[in-house]
């Protein structure tokens, strides 16, 4: 959505550049300017992907680890429960 929002503004002071008394230089340096910010938008894009991708990991190792503790304190609760009948 920020991408989209920056790329509509960007687009839109474009036209107002244009309807005024924009030379070639000055439509060449935005649309420059234009394409610098969509790399930084799309290099921006690709850490958060990576970034999700890593959160969804982290968040099933959390959860095989808390299965792994619930199973090891199930067992713990058992072998207390058994010497406390000795």
């Amino acid at each position: 959505m920020r991408k989209t929002v920056l790329t509509t503004t960007l687009l839109f002071g474009s036209l107002v550049l244009l309807g005024g008394c924009a030379s070639r230089g000055d439509v060449e340096a935005l649309r420059s300017e234009i394409a610098g910010v969509r790399a930084t938008a799309q290099a921006a894009d690709e850490k958060a992907t990576r970034a999700l991708a890593a959160a969804e990991e982290a968040k099933a190792d959390a959860a095989a680890a808390r299965e792994e503790a619930a199973a090891a304190s199930e067992k713990a609760d058992r072998i207390f429960r058994a010497g406390l009948r000795k």
